[in-house]
């Protein structure tokens, strides 16, 4: 029962702490509650525990807003932001975030080529910036249990255009699983084990709003 030597983490072809960067992208009231491809607490549930995950695994993070300093939309949604409180957002006007300079200059800024990528909505805040980042050379990672878009049709159909385009689909547990990689790199294994948190007092209604 001996593990082989940690592999390069930065040039494993696979996603590590090392080589990778958590984006998040427009979870505020507004979209959650418009989500109609999958149940909107299982969506929150998801996405709360992805980021918590990137935390837990020190990724650079880059969290995104549309609309708040305008005063025409919400701040991030209070469970969220129990997880990401600390770290900066980057708000703006445009659809694909892609297209706002301080989001690019900050995704930039990571260093890293692979993108760990969640939005709302899949068809829009999740498609646009996928595809220009594919474009300019970056390896897409998009957690498909943790985006959710405002019909299944439209949500399925975004998930097959970016990986036509070359995006990878993950999920959430899988995330975890590449990121930890061995039982024996203790220290990230009570993060881990929060994936699996239970669902006992979670109230979909007070943790969608601030």
């Amino acid at each position: 029962m001996t593990s082989a030597a940690i592999r390069d983490q930065v040039e494993d072809p696979l996603l590590t702490p090392k080589n990778s960067a958590f984006i998040v992208i427009d979870y505020q009231p507004v979209q959650v509650s418009s989500i109609r491809s999958m149940d909107q607490k299982e969506l929150v549930f998801n996405i709360v525990h992805t980021a918590k995950a990137a935390v837990n695994y020190s990724l650079p993070i880059v969290h995104s807003t549309v609309n708040v300093a305008t005063g025409k939309n919400q701040p991030p949604i209070k469970p969220l932001m129990e997880v990401l409180g600390k770290y900066p957002t980057y708000d703006r006007t445009t659809i694909n975030s892609w297209e706002d300079v301080e989001f690019k200059k900050a995704v930039e800024a990571t260093g890293r080529k692979k993108l760990i990528m969640t939005a709302l909505w899949t068809e829009a805040c999740l498609t646009f910036p996928a595809l220009d980042a594919l474009r300019e050379g970056y390896e897409v990672y998009v957690v498909c249990d943790a985006v959710g878009g405002t019909s299944l049709a439209a949500h399925e159909a975004a998930l097959r255009r970016v990986q036509q385009a070359g995006a990878r689909l993950i999920s959430k547990t899988q995330m975890y699983c590449e990121l930890q990689r061995d039982w024996a790199r203790s220290e990230t294994v009570p993060g881990f084990m929060d994936v699996f948190e239970n669902w006992d007092g979670f109230n979909p209604e007070k943790n969608a709003k601030r």
